[in-house]
């Protein structure tokens, strides 16, 4: 973990109240697709997760979606600097993928797999990406991951574009060989249910420090418990444990 300041260099709308955010800094601590960064608001005593969308050089990219006072307050930045922690969470192996890795993102957990969709072709892999959204207004990132030669899905619920359904229905015609996914818990445990290969699931919880310090983002698994944050995001299919 390191902190650091980032300097703001591009804040835009990619849909009504979803944005992406470009910083440039020092983003050395940044050595895995699925990590997040946890960023200081003046005004607001928690620091806010979000999650790494891309990283190229000194300039990383984030994607956040306004839903409180703090993305609030970050969706009206245009410059400045912010106070930052970088280098945070495990991230996706992709050791495991095999050749036909099947990525699955659900709203603002779409961002992260778009640098592991970049690790994973640099590695040779045949990338096939499901998105999933509520409606075709929602939908963001669908062309920069075609761009980047991954094979992609779109579904809507409402079925204005794409596939209708959830991302567990398109999944259910894919060719995969294991699967990494991030969105809401429905969505994971959806997923954790239906598809029989194993995988790996990145969660969103509730953060107070966002380096494992405080103990608020525990959660149980098969052998004991994990920080979210700090252990995590990400957890292996075969340790999770679901509420009944």
């Amino acid at each position: 973990m390191k902190q650091s300041f980032f300097e703001i260099v591009q804040n835009t709308p990619l849909t009504q109240n979803v944005y992406k955010m470009k910083l440039r800094g020092d983003t050395s601590d940044i050595t895995a697709a699925g990590q997040f960064i946890n960023i200081k608001l003046d005004g607001l005593y928690l620091r806010r997760p979000i999650s790494v969308c891309d990283c190229q050089d000194d300039v990383i990219t984030i994607i956040y979606k306004v839903v409180g006072k703090g993305t609030e307050k970050m969706s009206l930045m245009q410059e400045g600097r912010l106070d930052v922690l970088t280098g945070l969470g495990n991230g996706y192996d992709t050791s495991l993928s095999g050749d036909k890795p099947l990525l699955l993102g659900g709203g603002v957990g779409v961002p992260p797999l778009y640098l592991l969709a970049k690790k994973l072709i640099s590695e040779g892999k045949k990338v096939s990406v499901i998105l999933g959204f509520n409606t075709k207004d929602e939908i963001f990132y669908e062309q920069e991951f075609k761009d980047l030669g991954a094979d992609v899905v779109v579904t809507t619920v409402d079925g204005s574009y794409g596939t209708k359904g959830f991302v567990t229905d398109a999944a259910k015609d894919m060719d995969y060989s294991y699967y990494y996914t991030c969105g809401p818990e429905p969505m994971l445990k959806a997923i954790y249910l239906s598809l029989d290969t194993s995988g790996q699931l990145s969660f969103e919880e509730r953060m107070g420090c966002g380096f494992g310090a405080c103990m608020g983002c525990s959660c149980k698994i098969v052998t004991g418990y994990k920080r979210i944050c700090k252990d995590g995001p990400v957890l292996f299919k075969e340790e999770i444990l679901w509420e009944k």
